[in-house]
Order: structure tokens, then C-alpha cells, then sequence
């Protein structure tokens, strides 16, 4: 996977107006005359098959649906593939290099960089964006990665100020499905996949983002719906994430059309 768009049109290369120290809002946040894509980030436990039926539901849609890959060392010759790559040379499966809030602000300019780079010819036919990881995946991992250097903060609370200190940059998605599923059974799949042992101190994170992940769903019922694929075949993850697709984007043109 790649942290690239996977979209045929050129791309915006600076969004910055003269003069200013603040970037121009691109794309889906200033299409003017038309209705913007609906903005969709996808949650998850590594394991829970996330990326697989993001795939899947982004294939059926076909040119109504433009998918942002999870950031990923797999192309190392893109800037986000570079940065990766650095942070992965520890080989801590979390990216932990031991100095949290550079790599807490490397993942956030990722994250800012890929939101600026949408160009409206991107966007020509899309009715939604399915990010693969969004800004809650960085600030829960990093929240829970900060606060255990720091004894006494609440994760939650850390999270929250780092979606707040992204805000002026990148807004927080319209809507984020979160999916879950049985921990152990997650985790078991990740380690397959990767082929890495997990130590207590990565189960304790991963034990950790699952409880964080469904407390922010909670603190955010507006814009978080839960989807449990507990027991789903991936083919039946994916009819269901393209389900609660289709019903986000229904509503979103409603909404729009009133």
C-alpha cells in the first residue's frame, strides 16, 4: 500500500497564497458551486480487515470513490514512504524511535500534506473519499505512546489536544466508521501478516488503542458509527462497511439538497 492517491489527475504542489503563513484550504474543503465529496475515514485495530474491505468497497464504487492508502513505509521513494522508512529503523512495530512528539509531529505533517495535495481535478465524479487510517489513527497511537512517558495524563484528553492542534490545518473527517472485532483475534491476524512476535509492551498498546478507539466513538457520536465484524468473512466485512457507505453518502446528499 502507498500513501499516494490513487487517482490519475495531477496534483495541487502548493496551496500556499502570497504573503501568507497559513495554507489555502484545498479541494473537498473549497469546492465551490457543487457539493464536496463526503469525507469518510476508516478505524480500526491492526488486524481487524480494515484495509482489505476499504479495498473492496472502493473497487465497487469504482470513479465515485477516490481511496487514500494507510501512510506506509511500502513506497520508498514518495516523501511519506521516506518517513517511514526512518522512523521504522528501530523495527518497533509502533514506529517508536524514542522521541514521541518529533514522530507524533512527522505523522501529523504526513497527514496535513496529504489533505493539502487534493487538486479539484482529483475530485472531478467523486461522491466520497474512504481514508484508510485518518487523524484519529495518529492521535490515538501517539496519545497512548506520549502518555506512557508521562505518568498521570489521561490519553484521551492527550488525544483530543492533538486532533485540536491539527484542526487549523486539516479538519477532523465527516464521518470516521470505526471497526471492530475481537482483540486477540485481531492481533493474531496483524502478527501473521506481519511476521513479527508482539512483546507485552506492543499487546499493552494494542490492548489500549481498542479501549481509546471505542471511548472516542463514544465522545463523538456525531460523527463515529461502530461496525462490528466480529465472525465476518472479508467478503462480508466489506458488503457491510459498503452499506454504512452508502447510507453516509445518502444522508450527506440530503443534507446538501435541503
Amino acid at each position: 500500500m502507498s500513501a499516494e492517491l490513487e487517482s490519475p489527475a495531477g496534483r495541487a504542489a502548493d496551496r500556499r497564497e502570497p504573503g501568507t503563513t497559513a495554507p489555502t484550504l484545498p479541494g473537498p474543503r473549497a469546492a465551490a458551486g457543487r457539493v464536496r465529496p463526503l469525507w469518510v475515514s476508516i478505524e480500526g485495530l491492526n488486524g481487524v480487515g480494515k484495509s482489505e474491505a476499504i479495498r473492496a468497497v472502493a473497487a465497487e464504487l469504482g470513479p465515485r470513490c477516490l481511496r487514500l492508502s494507510e501512510l506506509t513505509d511500502q513506497d520508498g521513494d514518495t516523501l511519506p514512504g521516506q518517513v517511514i522508512t526512518a522512523l521504522r529503523s528501530t523495527e518497533d512495530v509502533f514506529l517508536r524511535t524514542g522521541h514521541p512528539v518529533v514522530e507524533t509531529l512527522a505523522f501529523l505533517a504526513l497527514k496535513v500534506r496529504e489533505y493539502e495535495r487534493l487538486s479539484e481535478g482529483d475530485l472531478t465524479g467523486v461522491e466520497v473519499i474512504l481514508e484508510d487510517r485518518g487523524i484519529d489513527s495518529t492521535a490515538i497511537y501517539q496519545a497512548l505512546i506520549l502518555a506512557a512517558q508521562h505518568p498521570g495524563v489521561q490519553p484521551q484528553a492527550l488525544a483530543e489536544r492533538i486532533l485540536a492542534t491539527m484542526a487549523p490545518w486539516r479538519p477532523a473527517p465527516d464521518a470516521t466508521v470505526l471497526l471492530t472485532c475481537d482483540r486477540e483475534v485481531a492481533t493474531s491476524r496483524f502478527a501473521t501478516r506481519t511476521g513479527r512476535v508482539l512483546d507485552g509492551r506492543d499487546l499493552e498498546v494494542i490492548e489500549q488503542a481498542d479501549v481509546l478507539y471505542r471511548e472516542f466513538a463514544r465522545a463523538h457520536p456525531d460523527r463515529f458509527t461502530v461496525l462490528d465484524v466480529n465472525g465476518c468473512s472479508p467478503d462480508e466485512s466489506a458488503k457491510a462497511l459498503r452499506a454504512d457507505v452508502e447510507d453516509l453518502i445518502q444522508r450527506w446528499e440530503a443534507i446538501h439538497a435541503s
